[in-house]
């Protein structure tokens, strides 16, 4: 027998090796076999009936019994296929930690099981009512979350409703592998874990649950390339389970889900909300931090005993008019230009498309054209300036890391005033703040990605919930009719979802259509620049294609190809580039990397 072998890696083929006498292997079972003089562990995709003489043997079986089913398998392979990423890569991701115990195959049966429509709720008490959904399911659940200290928390709450087993990377590989053995066996029904596992074995009528749909962390770097929401969604389809979603401010593709009717929205009236203002900023956002409204609210919040927190921003790549607020856009992609204050030069990172460096603002014809930004540096000296009593503290935790960002979040934990990035919002509760205020949120707004207002959105209305209904949120703006702080302003989300879909639809970006970044990377530059050419050209003449012309990454070692298409994107990208023998030429003297449906847009 002859069974063939996928490993993790970038290679879209499987290994054949000869069977043993004396082993048995089936497809979805884990075996060890020698790979480029290692000892690697893959999984059988095939068995077949062949002498195999000249081919290397497996060397033994990671686990006596399968893990996973054809069914499984099946999904599997649409996902590598829609993403881009190789079977192998795709399928050992998701598989638990090696363990010589049996682990028994279970799963959910296809079948004509009546299963209501996957359902995402909002609002306020959005997780008290996941929660009440789980507790009357009835039914195995499993609940994802973006994090480790995400699936910490919801393993700990959950733990009110029975025993909870943990599939996550906070619990050790020991653990992990047990509780995937006990939902196998019927022995757990409440699982809490990552994206690692979401091809845990579940019976049939189960409940999936992602908590915030919306995290871009449910995307993180490494196979496989998709979307916790995407596969969690799919496998409910085939396996007829139930999909429960919960968001705060669901991506825009959820939302248009829920337009289209394939997904039931859950939302209560709107819950008691803090007061929330817009400072117009045009003609003094270079002069001062913080507005008198700001300051103001500032000193009335200290005196009452409540605590304030201060959103900023590190990035400051973008040109904007201090005049009048415009921020400088490509004309055909309607995203912001990114500022290169090197070469003076702005740049769309979409179609490439470079402009020198203008002088007048071509709204307003005005001159005072800058980037935007006060950092937290900045915005922290304003503020102990005014305020020398309070106890202030800076906390980046997207810029720190370990002692040193232990000692910022200890700090901010105990701080009348906390000057933070987003990641800092996470310290505070629900209607834990007096004040919320944002002193220059339009650096987000107008980041060059097409996901930069649905970005910003989000954050605002995360600060908002964590509001107490009496105490306010201000946001300083240079934009202040921007349908975003409208949008936060009355509570409503329609009001930002309406105009946003239409941008996204007259331009064709997400959800209406599908983008994918090509990098191809060489010995150097110029290397880099010809495989960058080899791979346009063999795009270039693919019907319903977009293609848009390479740019260099910072330090110009790379090259990154935009391209748009339709639902068939994947499949027309492996055509093209499988097909053309230039670009496999190409490929031997270089690396090639393909990411469909990206989240967070390169640098």
């Amino acid at each position: 027998m002859v069974a063939d072998v996928a490993f993790d890696a970038p290679i879209a083929h499987p290994f054949s090796y000869r069977v043993p006498d004396g082993l048995t292997v089936v497809r979805g079972q884990r075996v060890l076999a020698a790979l480029r003089g290692a000892s690697r562990i893959g999984v059988v995709v095939d068995v077949r009936s062949d002498a195999g003489e000249k081919l290397k043997p497996i060397l033994r079986a990671v686990e006596p019994a399968p893990l996973l089913d054809a069914s499984t398998l099946d999904l599997v392979g649409w996902i590598a296929a829609d993403s881009a990423t190789s079977f192998g890569s795709t399928c050992l991701t998701l598989m638990p930690p090696p363990t010589l115990a049996p682990i028994p195959r279970s799963g959910a049966v296809a079948g004509d099981r009546d299963v209501s429509p996957p359902e995402l709720l909002i609002g306020a008490g959005r997780e008290a009512r996941l929660i009440e959904r789980i507790a009357g399911a009835g039914t195995t659940t499993l609940v994802l979350s973006a994090d480790v200290d995400g699936a910490a928390r919801w393993a700990q709450r959950l733990g009110k409703l029975g025993h909870v087993v943990r599939l996550d990377s906070g619990v050790t590989d020991a653990e992990r592998s047990q509780a995937w053995r006990a939902l196998a066996a019927g022995e757990a029904a409440l699982a809490v874990g990552t994206r690692s596992a979401l091809l845990a074995p579940l019976p049939a009528g189960a409940t999936v649950a992602l908590i915030d749909e919306h995290e871009a962390a449910h995307k993180p770097p490494g196979a496989p390339r998709m979307h916790t929401r995407d596969i969690a969604l799919e496998r409910a389809r085939r396996e007829h389970l139930r999909a429960l979603l919960s968001s705060a401010t669901p991506s825009v593709e959820m939302w248009w889900h829920c337009d289209s009717g394939r997904v039931r929205l859950d939302g209560p009236p709107p819950a008691p909300w803090p007061a929330v203002s817009v400072a117009d900023t045009r003609g003094i956002a270079k002069r001062e931090a913080l507005t008198p409204a700001l300051a103001r609210a500032i000193r009335e919040t200290l005196t009452a005993r409540r605590r304030v927190f201060l959103g900023v921003s590190r990035l400051a790549s973008i040109l904007g008019c201090d005049e009048c607020g415009v921020i400088l856009k490509c004309e055909s992609c309607a995203i912001a230009l990114a500022y290169s204050p090197a070469g003076r030069t702005l740049t769309c990172r979409l179609c490439g498309t470079a402009v020198p460096l203008m002088n007048v603002c071509p709204a307003c014809r005005g001159r005072r054209l800058a980037p935007f930004g006060w950092g937290a540096e900045r915005v922290e000296h304003a503020v102990r300036r005014r305020f020398v009593s309070a106890r202030i503290a800076r906390f980046d935790p997207e810029a720190t890391r370990g002692a040193k960002a232990e000692a910022q979040r200890k700090a901010a934990l105990s701080a009348d005033v906390v000057i933070g990035t987003r990641g800092a919002l996470r310290l505070f509760g629900p209607a834990s703040l007096g004040l919320a205020g944002f002193v220059s949120p339009d650096q987000l707004l107008g980041l060059p990605d097409f996901r930069a207002t649905e970005r910003a959105f989000g954050l605002l209305w995360a600060a908002a919930e964590r509001v107490g209904p009496d105490g306010q949120v201000i946001i300083q703006s240079q934009n202040p009719g921007h349908y975003a702080l409208d949008a936060v302003t009355r509570q409503d989300l329609a009001a930002f979802y309406k105009p946003e879909l239409k941008f996204r639809a007259e331009l064709g970006y997400p959800p209406f259509r599908r983008l994918a970044i090509i990098t191809v990377a060489a010995r150097g530059g110029p290397e880099s620049a010809r495989l960058a050419d080899a791979v346009t050209a063999a795009l270039a003449g693919k019907p319903r294609l977009t293609v848009y012309p390479a740019t260099p990454d910072r330090r110009n070692r790379a090259r990154r190809i935009v391209v748009k298409g339709h639902a068939d994107l994947p499949r027309v990208l492996a055509e093209a580039l499988e097909g053309a023998d230039t670009v496999g030429a190409a490929r031997s003297r270089g690396i090639m990397d393909v990411e469909v449906d990206p989240v967070e847009w390169p640098s």
